[in-house]
Formats: structure tokens, sequence, C-alpha cells
């Protein structure tokens, strides 16, 4: 194979195939890039294996490993249709190298590989968070450098201070449960199912959000880390109680205690962003990920950082678009095409790679591959 490798030197364009395959949905996507121009999507594909994990409570990696390597290949096949594209004019193939599943990161990763090395094009592993801190930069409203970034995905609670693309600085993070967690693991005391998270913030919206005292874990502790642990177990307790009355109280009183229990965990997402935004200095936040496709978090997001009297005045907020907030191929191409156009990263031949499924996020530097 060639020794080849892509970078930002040239103003040609770029065609970057993305590959995600972290955890429980594969996604593939198409991104157009140049030194002129800002990344643009193409084309984009996903499936979610949430009907298959339901019957077991939560996500089991052996299955969705499987359900990966059924699903990557169409939906790149997909994908190529839509965009008008064949796979002969693709420049790079860039993959989720990790966090993640061990099982399922490698699907993406073969597969990549495999189709780097078949069209002689070199590829690129992308950081799982990065994606998600970078996607709205596909979104109507695109932040500028430098910001503020709370990353709220699966098992990840960050406040990262963001100065480019790999400039990447962690303030403050979970000590124990994520936010993503604490709403999936609340769910499951209630009964809610699998996916957890959306099926609570669903049942909150006809709740009363007051109804319950519950505990905001290092709310008050003058850092930017998180706990929610302790909020778990205090739902966990009101569960009992309310059942110990009867299942009919649990029942009538669920949607107070699912609204109480979203209103606790999103006044500690709000305060500690707004203490990262007043610490830093920085006007401008990111919220990313998919607890930050909450509703409730949006709104109150939206409210305090857009009050002109707040301590440091007004704050700009950024989201990914809805549909991009939940993991997908689209921010793994994105963040690609960022990093090769920024010169932080070159694209390599596909001889070997690696997964990492434990990978901070402030530990990837220029030379990651």
């Amino acid at each position: 194979m060639p020794d080849q490798a892509v970078s930002s030197s040239s103003d040609a364009v770029t065609l970057i195939l993305g590959i995600e395959s972290s955890c429980d949905e594969t996604g593939v996507a198409l991104v157009e890039t140049s030194d002129r121009s800002a990344p643009r999507l193409l084309a984009h594909a996903l499936h979610s294996q949430v009907a298959m994990h339901q019957a077991y409570g939560g996500v089991v990696p052996e299955l969705a490993s499987r359900d990966h390597i059924r699903r990557v290949l169409p939906l790149t096949d997909q994908v190529m249709r839509e965009a008008g594209r064949n796979l002969a004019d693709l420049d790079v193939v860039a993959y989720t190298r990790g966090p993640g599943l061990a099982g399922a990161l490698l699907v993406g990763a073969g597969v990549a590989c495999a189709l780097g090395a078949a069209l002689g094009k070199p590829v690129l592993g992308v950081h799982h968070l990065e994606g998600h801190l970078l996607s709205p930069f596909l979104s109507a409203d695109p932040p500028q450098f430098p910001f503020v970034a709370l990353l709220v995905s699966g098992g990840h609670t960050q406040l990262m201070r963001v100065d480019g693309v790999g400039q990447y600085q962690l303030l403050g993070e979970t000590i124990d449960d994520a936010a993503g967690e604490a709403f999936d693991k609340s769910a499951k005391l209630m009964g809610l199912g699998y996916p957890g998270g959306p099926a609570l913030a669903k049942l909150a919206e006809q709740g009363d959000d007051q109804a319950f005292k519950l505990p905001r874990p290092l709310m008050h502790s003058g850092d930017l880390d998180f706990s929610f642990a302790g909020l778990k177990t205090a739902v966990l307790t009101q569960s009992q109680r309310l059942r110990q009355i009867s299942d009919a109280e649990f029942e009538t009183r669920k949607a107070d205690l699912a609204a109480s229990t979203q209103a606790a965990i999103v006044d500690v997402l709000v305060k500690k962003s707004l203490a990262a935004l007043e610490s830093t200095g920085l006007k401008r936040l990111v919220v990313a990920g998919g607890v930050g496709a909450n509703k409730s978090l949006r709104e109150q997001l939206n409210a305090a950082c857009s009050n002109p009297r707040r301590k440091g005045g007004a704050v700009r907020v950024h989201y990914p678009e809805l549909h991009l907030c939940t993991d997908n191929g689209a921010m793994i191409a994105l963040a690609a095409a960022m990093r090769l156009q920024s010169g932080r990263q070159r694209a390599l031949p596909a001889v070997s790679f690696e997964v990492k499924p434990r990978w901070p996020l402030d530990a990837i530097t220029a030379d990651t591959v």
C-alpha cells in the first residue's frame, strides 16, 4: 500500500466516511470539508439497538457487537447512495477508536480499516467524546472557540475548557454515577424500562418537580465535580416508601418522583455549568451528549445564560441538532474533518488498528491516530 496521508495542507475537497459503533447504535455518515469551508454533512444513517436490548433491561455487549456487524455495511451503502457518491470517491475513513465497549469498537475499527486497505485510502481513529463535543459545529448555530463544554453522554459527565480542536482542559467530572446513569438508574427503580432517561423525562412532564425533596450532591462543593450516586439512593428510598403504602400510591405519585429527580439532576448541571463559565470568564457554553437533548435542561440553561444580570453577563449556549445528540456517525466524520482541517492530526495507511475502551478526552494529543 502506498505510504499516503491526508492533512489540511491542500485546498482540495476531502470526503470523509465516519463510522460509529461504540455502544448500542450503529452510525455511518459522509462529511465533505476543505481548508476554505466548514465541514458539511452530505448524508448519514443510524440504527438503534434499543428494541433488541429492551428485553434485557440494558445493553448486552455481545449482542451489540453482533448487531453492529449486521448493520454497518448496509448503512454504508445507504449513505453513499443518498450522497450520490461511490466508495472510490472517499479520501479518508474515520471510526470511533474509544471509549466504549471493546467488542463493539472492534467492529467499527475493523470495517473502517478493511475499507481503507481495500480502497487504498488512509484511516483515522476518533475519540467518541470529541465527536460529541464538536457535534454542535454541524448545527445551524455553530459555536466559536474558546468555550466551556458540558459533556453529558452515557457514563460521562464532564466540564471542559475548549480552546480549539484537540485543546481540552478538564475542569470537573463525575466522581461516581454520571447524569445519564442517574436518569437511567432512577428510571429503572421506577419500573420505566430501557432506555430509562427519555422515559423518565417524558413522565416528568406530568409531575410536580417540588413534590419530593431530593439531594443535589456537590452542588455547593465549591469545585466543578459532580456526584449522582446519592441521588439514585434517595430515589430508591422514596420508591420503597411509596410501595410500602400501596402499589396504587406509587403509580399515582411516580410522575412527581420522576419530575423531582429530573429537577435535581438539571439543577446540578446548570449550577456547575454557570460556575465553570464564571471561573473561566468565557462567554460561550456548548452542551453535547445524549442528556443534552433533555428539554428541561435546555430551557433552564437558556434562561440562566441569557440573563444579562447574571454574574459575568449573558452567555451564548450551543447545542447539537436533536437528531445528532445521540451517538452517530456524523459526529465522528466531523471530528475527523476538523482534526484534519486544523492540522492537529493526519490520517494514515490502514496497516493496523487498536481500540481504546477507556480513553480520557483530555489525554488526546496532536499525534493521536
